[in-house]
């Protein structure tokens, strides 16, 4: 999809939304709010057939699928140039963009979110662990079903918990499992860490930073390694959180930590993640930063947070 079809973002944060949304964002996995009744185009069409079948639909895009698999997308910017060109009879398959930003079903609505603010696009081919073409999210589809949700969670914002200070004092142990490709599991951790840290009062900055490094910790773990454990010991003066895999180490720590520098896989890749600012983010965000890391034998990430640190200010 073109510049010209971009939409504006969806005015949430998967990080620093209230509780209650993020727990939403959470709960909500993309197959509960994705369209299931998909148009579906083949290659062996025309462009000009599409476009029919776009304005006879109101649509502004379709996946091209070859059986159940996703082989490419026409847009309505396609269609444009293709007009342009004067190759609006020409087969799809010539004109098609072949490389599409998708997500997965299993993946929590969070996803979604943050696909949609980072690509701005109208709509998101939604495939299922077989790689089969299952259905499409819009932005539209996300702000109805959270409406429907956050409708339903009113009388319970009434009854927030107020910070509870002597909780604050005391020290407190979270532990979170990730897996390899588990996009389910993906963002819990960092849910359930800032849902405690509100309950503790702990600064909104110093929170937000927190979420950050979980987050960017979480999603390295689901990408990059066979699995691990996040663990998260708040205390009253800083948080610790230390992300230990069983991946496949790393080979120059240094490199890693460089914006852009990414090993992430050709699918990983597509499905919008391995940018390579995972580590580079959690190590802004950090007052204390250190990695250990062995070739066949993991890696350890540990992350220090201060509670009186310069960066809450």
């Amino acid at each position: 999809m073109s510049e010209n079809e971009k939409l504006d973002g969806i005015p949430i944060s998967s990080v620093d939304s209230p509780n209650v949304v993020l727990e939403i964002m959470h709960q909500l996995k993309i197959k509960d709010v994705m369209s299931v009744n998909v148009v579906t185009g083949r290659k062996e069409q025309t462009m000009r057939e599409i476009q029919k079948t776009m304005r006879e639909n109101r649509i502004t895009g379709i996946p091209i699928v070859e059986g159940k698999k996703l082989i490419g997308l026409v847009s309505t910017e396609d269609i444009i140039h293709a007009l342009d060109s004067e190759s609006i009879n020409a087969l799809v398959e010539e004109k098609m963009t072949k490389d599409v930003i998708h997500l997965q079903d299993d993946m929590p609505l969070s996803f979604a979110i943050t696909f949609i603010n980072k690509y701005q696009y109208g709509r998101f081919p939604v495939l299922n662990k077989d790689n089969d073409l299952v259905g499409i999210m819009t932005p539209t589809d996300v702000i109805k079903n959270l409406l429907i949700e956050m409708n339903r969670e009113v009388l319970k914002l009434e009854k927030l918990q107020k910070p509870d200070p002597a909780a604050a004092m005391a020290n407190y142990e979270l532990e979170f499992i990730s897996e390899r490709f588990n996009f389910e599991l993906a963002g819990k951790a960092s849910t359930e860490i800032k849902k405690a840290l509100k309950q503790r009062n702990y600064d909104s900055k110093l929170i937000r930073r927190i979420a950050i490094a979980c987050y960017e910790l979480e999603i390295n773990q689901v990408v990059h390694s066979n699995g691990g454990v996040l663990h998260c010991s708040i205390m009253p003066d800083k948080i610790i959180i230390t992300a230990s895999d069983t991946g496949p180490g790393i080979e120059d720590v240094n490199q890693a930590l460089t914006e852009g520098f990414s090993t992430a896989s050709e699918y990983v890749r597509s499905i919008g993640f391995g940018a390579g600012m995972g580590l580079a983010n959690t190590k802004r965000v950090s007052d204390e930063f250190s990695i250990d890391s062995a070739l066949g034998k993991g890696t350890v990430v540990r992350s220090v947070l201060l509670v009186n640190s310069d960066k809450n200010e």
